[in-house]
C-alpha cells in the first residue's frame, strides 16, 4: 500500500510555469509507473502523463512539449514541470501509482492539486 500526497499547485498566469510534485510513501519499490492526471470542472479525469520503469514516457497531446514528467529512482517521488500554461490547463492534479497485475490493488491516488490558469 502506498499514500500519495501532491503539492505545488496554485494560480499563475497563462504564460507562467509551475512544478507539481507528488510524494510516495509505503510500500514504493513495487511501484511500475507513477501518472498525472487531471479533472477539470464537469469533465472526466484524463491523464496528463506517465512515466514507466524503463523510462517509457507517454504525454496527452494536450501536454506534450510544454510539460515533462520525471521520477526519482526509488520511485518515492514524481514530479511535473508545467510550463507555458494555459488557461485550459486549469484543473485538479492527481498523481497516480501503478502496481503490477500480481497485486490485489493496482491503482492507488493521491487527493489531488488545484492549478489554476488566468487568461
Amino acid at each position: 500500500q502506498v499514500q500519495l500526497v501532491e503539492s505545488g499547485g496554485g494560480e499563475v498566469e497563462a504564460g507562467g510555469s509551475l512544478r507539481l510534485s507528488c510524494a510516495a510513501s509505503g510500500r514504493t519499490m513495487d511501484i511500475i509507473a507513477m501518472g498525472w492526471y487531471r479533472q477539470a470542472s464537469g469533465k472526466p479525469r484524463e491523464l496528463v502523463a506517465q512515466i514507466a520503469i524503463g523510462a517509457n514516457i507517454d504525454y496527452a497531446d494536450t501536454v506534450r512539449g510544454r510539460f515533462t514528467i520525471s521520477r526519482d529512482k526509488t520511485w518515492n517521488n514524481s514530479y511535473l514541470q508545467m510550463t507555458n500554461l494555459k488557461a485550459e490547463d486549469t484543473a485538479v492534479y492527481y498523481c497516480k501509482a501503478l502496481y503490477p497485475r500480481s497485486f490485489g490493488r493496482r491503482e492507488y491516488w493521491g487527493r489531488g492539486t488545484q492549478v489554476t490558469v488566468s487568461a
